[in-house]
C-alpha cells in the first residue's frame, strides 16, 4: 500500500526528531498519540483506543508494538520494519510484553521520552506503564516534542492542507443552496460529508458541528436535527480532509433578514478576524492572537459573550478533535512560525438574546500576512 508522502519526507520528519531528542538528552522517545505515529511513520489506524506504541531510539531505530489486529495495519501503511504484537487476554498488562521489547532494543537504564499528554494513554494505562517502567529505566515526560515539531509544516503537508481547504469551500457550495425553511439540518450536513469524500478526502477527527435556533450557539457537535425555519440562524463547523490533514471553517448563516443584533455581532466577528491577521504573523505570539479577539470583543462590550480561546493549530489529526495542542489563549508565549496552519475565529454567544455569530478559516502564515486558505471572504452569508 503506498504511502502519501514520498520516503524523503518521512527520513526529513525522523531527523528533526532525532535532533529534539539529541537537545533533551533522551535515548528513547515512546510515542502514544496516533497522529504522532502518522506523522513519523506513516501508520495509519483508529486502534489507538488500545494500548499501542511507536518506540524511537536515538539512532533512529523503530519498532511498533500493537495488538494483533493492527498487525496487518501496521505492515501496510507504515514504514517501519520492525512490528511486535501484545497479546489480548484477561486482565492484560501489555506494559510487561513493552518492557521486554524495550530491553531487547539495549534501553534498560536509559533516559526515556514519554508521550503522555494524549487521547491514546488512558489512566490506566499510564498507571501500568509507570509502574513498569519506574524500576527498568529513568522515564520523563516529553509530551510537546513531536507536537511541537507538527507545528511548523513542510511544502507537502502544506499541498495536503490547500487540497483539504479546497474540499471544505465545495462543502460549503454544496450546503448553502439547501438552507432554507422547511429544511432539514440532515440534508445539509449529508450534503456536506458526501462532497468531501466524494472528492477523494477523508471522514473528519472531530464531527461537523450544525445547530439551528438556539442550538446556532452550541460550539461542539450535538445529536438531534432541527427543521429550519423563516428568519433562522444556522451555525456550521467543519472541514476538508485530506489524508487526516483539517482545513477548519466556521460560518454563522442567516435564513432572511438579519436582525440588528446580527449584524451587530456580524462586524465585530469581522473586525476580530482583521485584528488578528494584522498579528497573525512572526514576531507574535499565540497570546497576542487572542489578545486581539479579547480586546474586539471589550471595545465592542461582548466580553462576556465571547470564549477564552479563539482557535488552534491543525493539521494531521485523529478523533476525537481535529484541535492539536497548541492553542489561543491568554498569555500563550508559543511563537508563531512562517508555514503554520492555523485556524482563528471571532465566535460570539449571545445567551441573552439566543443570538449566535461565527465567522472562523484556516491561515497558512507567511513571512508577512497570513493566507487565508480558502475562497470565501468574511462578508456575511444571507439565504
Amino acid at each position: 500500500m503506498p504511502q502519501y508522502f514520498e520516503t524523503a519526507e518521512y527520513e526529513a520528519r525522523l531527523q528533526l526528531l532525532m535532533e529534539a531528542m539529541h537537545q533533551e538528552k533522551l535515548d528513547a522517545m515512546l510515542l502514544f498519540a496516533q497522529e504522532s505515529m502518522y506523522w513519523l511513520s506513516g501508520f495509519d489506524t483508529t486502534g489507538f483506543c488500545f494500548f499501542q506504541c511507536l518506540i524511537v531510539k536515538a539512532d533512529g531505530d523503530l519498532a511498533l508494538f500493537v495488538r494483533p489486529a493492527d498487525l496487518r495495519q501496521a505492515r501496510q501503511t507504515s514504514n517501519v520494519e520492525r512490528v511486535v504484537v501484545w497479546t489480548d487476554r484477561t486482565n492484560a498488562d501489555p506494559t510487561g510484553e513493552l518492557k521486554t521489547l524495550l530491553d531487547d532494543m539495549d534501553l534498560l537504564g536509559k533516559r526515556i521520552g514519554v508521550e503522555y499528554d494524549t487521547h491514546g494513554m488512558t489512566g490506566a494505562n499510564c498507571r501500568m506503564l509507570d509502574l513498569r517502567l519506574q524500576t527498568f529505566a529513568n522515564p520523563v515526560d516529553a509530551s510537546p516534542l513531536v507536537s511541537r515539531l507538527r507545528l511548523v509544516k513542510s511544502d507537502a503537508e502544506i499541498a495536503a492542507i490547500r487540497r483539504a481547504a479546497e474540499l471544505g469551500d465545495d462543502a460549503l457550495d454544496a450546503a448553502l443552496p439547501l438552507v432554507k425553511a422547511g429544511a432539514d439540518e440532515a440534508d445539509i450536513l449529508a450534503a456536506m460529508q458526501a462532497t468531501v469524500l466524494a472528492g477523494g478526502g477523508d471522514v473528519p477527527a472531530t464531527p461537523f458541528v450544525i445547530g439551528s435556533g438556539r442550538k446556532a450557539l452550541l460550539c461542539h457537535y450535538a445529536a438531534g436535527r432541527r427543521t429550519l425555519e423563516e428568519n433562522d440562524q444556522l451555525t456550521l463547523e467543519w472541514a476538508g480532509v485530506e489524508a487526516h490533514y483539517h482545513s477548519v471553517a466556521m460560518r454563522t448563516v442567516l435564513l432572511g433578514e438579519p436582525s440588528e443584533r446580527h449584524l451587530a455581532l456580524d462586524a465585530a466577528a469581522r473586525e476580530t478576524l482583521e485584528e488578528i491577521e494584522a498579528v497573525l504573523r512572526p514576531g507574535n505570539t499565540f497570546g497576542d492572537v487572542f489578545a486581539a479577539y479579547a480586546e474586539v470583543m471589550a471595545a465592542h462590550d461582548l466580553t462576556r459573550h465571547r470564549l477564552n480561546t479563539c482557535g488552534y493549530s491543525v493539521g494531521a489529526r485523529f478523533a476525537p478533535t481535529w484541535i492539536e495542542r497548541q492553542m489561543f489563549f491568554a498569555e500563550n508565549a508559543e511563537p508563531i512560525q512562517k508555514n503554520m496552519t492555523l485556524f482563528v475565529h471571532g465566535m460570539i454567544l449571545d445567551s441573552d438574546s439566543g443570538t449566535a455569530m461565527t465567522l472562523g478559516r484556516t491561515y497558512l502564515t507567511t513571512d508577512e500576512a497570513p493566507e487565508p486558505l480558502t475562497r470565501f471572504g468574511l462578508d456575511l452569508v444571507t439565504c
